[in-house]
């Protein structure tokens, strides 16, 4: 049993009651993550919510889907592609009606067992957590065009863990060698519990609020913008170019860029 998989239902739930009150022209609003629409955020999360399942429960039509990915250079459009070309309120429909059924087969699967991914393989229990992050970041760039304060729980921890397991990725994906141990992170998450993620280090920390935490290693918003604490020049470093989801180097948004609207 994967609990990840529920927290997963529970963060697609929290944005689909937003998302459901809106008409089809709210859906065309350009958020300020690289100017994509709600359509394209919502179709993204769309298409691989299915790749994921597909790697879990149907490993030929995950790989069919990989070959057509390969045949394409703008990936909004392959996506559009994916969906048919649904938008609005069908393709929020599309969404919902999916990953309830994704959740549940991730929920009764073997945490252990690998899983094709565009990269290298995941277990079964790194792949939903990886969307949690997904839906979770993305979902960031909603709430802030709509200008509504997000209501965070503690499930956010699973994203908190997936930053601290790619400290090194960070550094190989830039073909980079870290510039020394792990920093301490030491967080307050949502409930108030304190989380301490990492050995001690005399050094270097970073140390506050775990939804800021979260926020800067998406790339939701530049550690410039948050009350984080970073101490030590590893810290600082790992900060300015932290990067827990998969794919090329991404540099993150400068300070101010990533805001949500007064």
């Amino acid at each position: 049993m994967i609990e990840q998989a529920e927290d997963f239902r529970e963060e697609c739930d929290a944005l689909y009651r937003i998302l459901e009150p809106l008409d089809d022209k709210d859906f065309e609003k350009k958020t300020l993550f690289k100017q994509w629409t709600l359509n394209d955020v919502l179709g993204h999360l769309h298409v691989w919510n299915w790749a994921a399942n597909a790697s879990l429960v149907d490993e030929p039509a995950f790989k069919s889907l990989m070959d057509r990915f390969g045949g394409h250079s703008d990936m909004n459009a392959a996506e559009r592609s994916e969906t048919g070309g649904a938008s609005g309120k069908a393709l929020l429909k599309l969404w919902h009606d999916y990953y309830g059924e994704m959740a549940d087969n991730f929920h009764k699967a073997d945490p252990k067992k690998r899983l094709l991914w565009a990269g290298p393989t995941m277990s079964a229990r790194s792949s939903v957590s990886a969307r949690l992050m997904e839906t979770w970041s993305h979902s960031q760039a909603i709430y802030d065009v709509l200008g509504l304060e997000r209501v965070s729980t503690d499930r956010v921890k699973n994203i908190v863990v997936l930053g601290i397991n790619t400290y090194g990725f960070c550094y190989a994906n830039r073909g980079l060698e870290p510039p020394g141990p792990i920093p301490l992170v030491r967080l307050t998450g949502p409930s108030g519990a304190v989380w301490t993620m990492t050995e001690p280090n005399e050094t270097d920390r970073i140390e506050g609020d775990a939804v800021e935490f979260c926020q800067v290693i998406t790339q939701c918003r530049n550690i410039g913008d948050t009350s984080l604490k970073v101490e030590g020049e590893v810290a600082k470093n790992w900060m300015s170019i932290a990067q827990c989801f998969a794919g090329p180097p991404e540099t993150p948004p400068p300070p101010g860029a990533r805001h949500r609207a007064s």
